[in-house]
Parts: C-alpha cells; sequence; structure tokens
C-alpha cells in the first residue's frame, strides 16, 4: 500500500485559513493530507503544539500566516518567523528531518498559492516516507 503522509497545518484565521476556504470554493484541487487546525495567529502556535503534533504521528507540519507587514495583530508573524528556524534544528535533534516542517505565508486572496503549498509539502513528505522517530508511537486518528 502506498505511504500516505499525515500532516498538520496550522492556518491563521485572517489570512491563510481564508485562502484554504478560497481554494475550496475556488474548486482548485489540492492534496487531503491536511488537517487544519485554525488559529488566530500564527504567533498563537505554541512551539510545543507542533513537537505534540510529531509526537502523536504527524510525518509533517505546516504552519501558515499572514505575509509579513500584513498581520492582524502587528507583530505575530515576526514571532513565528523568528520560532520556525529554532523548532527546526530542535526536530533534528530528535531525529526528525527539518524538512518535514514548513512555514509558509499565504493570504486571504491568495487560494491558488495554499493548494501549491499544500501539493509541494505533500509530494515532499511523501517522497520522505513516514517518520521513523521511536517517541511516535500514538496514531494521529487518537488525537
Amino acid at each position: 500500500m502506498a505511504f500516505e503522509p499525515k500532516i498538520i497545518g496550522f492556518l491563521c484565521n485572517w489570512c491563510s485559513y481564508s485562502g484554504a476556504d478560497l481554494a475550496g470554493v475556488s474548486r482548485i484541487k489540492s492534496a487531503p493530507n491536511v488537517r487544519v487546525i485554525r488559529t488566530m495567529c500564527s504567533g498563537r502556535v505554541d512551539p510545543t503544539f507542533i513537537l505534540k503534533a510529531f509526537q502523536l504521528g504527524a510525518d509533517g507540519v505546516v504552519v501558515m500566516g499572514c505575509h509579513p507587514g500584513d498581520c492582524h495583530y502587528q507583530e505575530g508573524n515576526y514571532k513565528t518567523m523568528r520560532r520556525i528556524p529554532f523548532l527546526k534544528k530542535l526536530i533534528k535533534d530528535f531525529g526528525i528531518e527539518p524538512e518535514r516542517l514548513r512555514l509558509e505565508w499565504v493570504s486571504a486572496s491568495e487560494g491558488d498559492r495554499y493548494a501549491t503549498v499544500v501539493n509541494e509539502f505533500t509530494e515532499e513528505i511523501r517522497k520522505l516516507g513516514p517518520i521513523k522517530h521511536p517517541s511516535c508511537k500514538v496514531k494521529l486518528e487518537q488525537i
């Protein structure tokens, strides 16, 4: 059976989630592998949420927010911009490829960009294969 990645997507309410909604209503094809978690701001995505997603069996995590300078909370996406490189180093120490964590800026009017990001990331995770970290015992379906 072919491997289908399980990806968690933390999407900003104001931009990225609306971009995902636009992709849907515009019938823009995107991979069904991303399970969306709607957040008020990408800056509100606590690093422990990302680590917990991997611990519970996610093969990849994507965080999407407003473009820099367009955050509804002024600086939320700048906090995210600083956190993600740190988290990539941290997950590497846990034996998880840093490529399994991705940060993207998607506005409410970019449904096509949302679909492109989802499709590219799904394909990248598919090539990496299932996560092989020993502490990832819990199934994502149990979340």
